[in-house]
Formats: C-alpha cells, sequence, structure tokens
C-alpha cells in the first residue's frame, strides 16, 4: 500500500469478512479510509492465485459497465508479500449477505424477499448483455466449444480429486447418466459473454434499503462463455431441497420468494437469450457445480479443508445430482 500511495499508518478494525467457504476477505481501515482484502484460501489450492489474478482483471473491466461490483482499488501479483497468494483491495460494499442473515426490513417484509429474487436476475441480465470484446475481455476465454468441453472437463476434475488417499472415490448420485444426457440434449449453438461462473443468492450483496442487489462478488470462476449457464446455476440452486446452507439460507428460510417459472420469465424480458434449452443449463449447473463441491469433501477428507464443510457440501452435491434427475426426468 506504501508503494501505491494508499496512505501511511497502520491498518486498523481488522476483521473477517463472512459469508464464503474458501477465499479468505478482511476488512480495515488506513488512513481514514476503509478497504476489502481479497486473497484465495489459506491452502492455495493449484489454480487459486490464477483465479484471484483474473478477477482483477474482471473487476477492472467492469467498471465500464452498469453491472452491479465491488469496484476495484489495487492489485498485487507479488507471491511473497502474503506468503505465496496474490489479492487485491476493492472498496466495501454498503450492503449485506443473505447467507449470513437477514436485516429487519428484509426478514419482515414478505414482498421485499419475493423481489430480492428479480433484483438478482436483473443484475444477471446486465451481465449478460455486456459486450465482453468492447471491456477489454476479448481473450479472456475461450467460447468456441465451450459446451462441448464442459462433460469431459468436469468429468476430469471429479477423476483428479483421487490424488487424495483418504478419499474413497465418489459417491454422489448417477454422474454417467447425467452426463449422457447432457451430451445427448447440448444446444447446437449459442452466442459468447461474460459469465460470473457461481451465480447464486449468496454470492452477491444486497442493498440495506429494499430488494436491489448492490454488487455481485466472487468472480474467480469468471470467463467467457454461454452466459445462459449462470441462469441455469441460479435455478439450480434456489431453494434446493435439503441443502439451503450454501445459497443463502436465511433468505431460503424466511421463505415467499419468487418462483423459479417467475425468475425465468423475467429474465426472458430483461435479456435477448432464448430461453428454449433453459432446462439443459439448469442440469449442466447441477452437474458442474457438484462436482465442485465434491472437491471440498475430498480435500476435507485429506486434511486441506474443515471437515464440517466438507460433509456439508457433499450433501450439498447429493441434492444437485437428484435435482438434475429430476429435471431431465421432465418433472
Amino acid at each position: 500500500m506504501d508503494t501505491v500511495s494508499l496512505g501511511t499508518g497502520p491498518l486498523l478494525n481488522v476483521v473477517p469478512v463472512t459469508g464464503g467457504t474458501q477465499n479468505v476477505m478482511v476488512r480495515f481501515d488506513r488512513a481514514g479510509r476503509s478497504y476489502i482484502l481479497r486473497r484465495g484460501p489459506v491452502h492455495l489450492r493449484p489454480r487459486s492465485n490464477d483465479q484471484i489474478a483474473r478477477e482483477f482483471r474482471v473487476l477492472e473491466a467492469l467498471g465500464k459497465t452498469g453491472v452491479p461490483h465491488p469496484a476495484l482499488i489495487a492489485t498485487c501479483d507479488d507471491t511473497t508479500v502474503l506468503g505465496g497468494a496474490v489479492f487485491y483491495l476493492m472498496e466495501p460494499v454498503d450492503g449485506f449477505n443473505a447467507s449470513v442473515g437477514l436485516p429487519e426490513l428484509h426478514r419482515t417484509d414478505a414482498q421485499v424477499r419475493h423481489d430480492m429474487g428479480l433484483h438478482l436476475v436483473d443484475a444477471l441480465a446486465e451481465l449478460s448483455e455486456v459486450d465482453h470484446v468492447a471491456v477489454g475481455l476479448g481473450d479472456f476465454g475461450k467460447p468456441s466449444g465451450f459446451l462441448e468441453r464442459q462433460v469431459p472437463r468436469w468429468l476430469g476434475e471429479l477423476e483428479s480429486y483421487n490424488v487424495f488417499a483418504e478419499y474413497p472415490g465418489p459417491d454422489i448420485g448417477p454422474v454417467d447418466e447425467v452426463a449422457r444426457w447432457l451430451d445427448e440434449h447440448r444446444p447446437t449453438d449459442y452466442r459468447p459473454g461474460i459469465i460470473h461462473g457461481d451465480f447464486h443468492a449468496a454470492n452477491v450483496m444486497f442493498s440495506r434499503t429494499g430488494p436491489e442487489v448492490a454488487a455481485v462478488v466472487d468472480w474467480e470462476m469468471c470467463t467467457i462463455g454461454d452466459p445462459l449457464l449462470d441462469l441455469g446455476w441460479l435455478l439450480a440452486t434456489w431453494q434446493l431441497p435439503g441443502a439451503p446452507e450454501e445459497f443463502a439460507g436465511p433468505l431460503t428460510r424466511a421463505g415467499n420468494l419468487a418462483t423459479a417459472g417467475e425468475l425465468a420469465a423475467r429474465y426472458a424480458e430483461r435479456a435477448t437469450r432464448r430461453l428454449d434449452d433453459l432446462t439443459w443449463y439448469i442440469v449442466l449447473a447441477c452437474f458442474k457445480l457438484g462436482i465442485i463441491l465434491e472437491g471440498s469433501h475430498a480435500r476435507a477428507l485429506a486434511g486441506k479443508a474443515p471437515m464440517e464443510i466438507g460433509d456439508r457440501l457433499h450433501t450439498t452435491t447429493l441434492r444437485l445430482f437428484e435435482r438434475a434427475v429430476t429435471l431431465m426426468e421432465g418433472n
């Protein structure tokens, strides 16, 4: 901070920012200004620094758009500063995370809770309409063949967990059956755009005074591909039976939320993308997210993540594959 003219003196009022299960975030003050520091997890994974570095670039690009996001202040790619981790500083967001708790207004006003889901979709639709080339992200991903790569990519990820000797292998449902269905029903074309990559109710900050989204956060999985996967991701995680804690449990338990159908209809109103194959994107989201979360279970068994979190995410993976099968069967 000294080298980039961000004040002088000690870091004051240092507190962790809660709500996530992986990356580390800390809030602090220096020289009369507040900051949020974000870095990878305590136990860095092989791609942790790359993911955080990609966030640098995404947040800078989003500054040219109307997508609600935390404003980027400064970045550091020198891994000697924080014990091997790259990191960045951003502006604090005046809002709350619904996975932590609800303010009085949102807890007591059913209409506000209903409208929170609609505003989630509004933020997502805004992102889906951004011209990624115009904002400097033309080389940020590999959109060609994006949909074709998904199933083999995530089957390979699941296989990679066998590197942990303590992991007995996946017991998460009909993985091969879902994979075949996805290959057989894959859409034939799509329009590339920015994908958040982990869009659900726990990865946004809501306004304290209404249902609006103050900022979409946690951009480390962002890439260029098919933005409809973000909508599928939101619907895959929306009021998921038996696994509310990962996706804004307090909001889910409070009830009176917009239905999945209402969310899809809102997206159709606000975005210019056709939803003919929406079920496929929801099933893909269940498949992909379930495999990602199972990785935390495997790492927990190897002592590289808290066992409580690993067990909880394993249960969530089971629920995601159950939802995928239900959708595949047309129910």
